[in-house]
């Protein structure tokens, strides 16, 4: 499963856009035309918090994500940057 690194910051790829849905939201990449959906609120609210905060771990504090629950998380995340939905923010 891929992993990304909480320590750095992330931004939603220019591209992407969320729509928000009754069961979370939809992610859709408008270069690629592929779509995710997030079923879990909690991960909709990192990934809404993601621009905001220094880190990916930041957000996840933020979010209420627990320590146990944070590789779960992390692997997520780290799909949603495979599937450029996230991008490492620019230094």
């Amino acid at each position: 499963m891929p992993a990304l690194d909480l320590a750095l910051g992330w931004d939603f790829h220019p591209p992407v856009c969320v729509r928000p849905e009754l069961f979370g939201a939809l992610l859709y990449h408008f270069g690629t035309r592929t779509p995710s959906f997030l079923k879990d609120t909690t991960l909709l609210s990192v990934v809404r918090t993601l621009v905001d905060v220094p880190s990916a771990r930041a957000a996840c504090t933020v979010a209420g994500v627990s320590d146990c629950d944070l590789p779960r998380y992390q692997c997520a995340l780290g799909t949603l940057a495979k599937s450029s939905m996230v991008v490492e923010r620019a230094s």
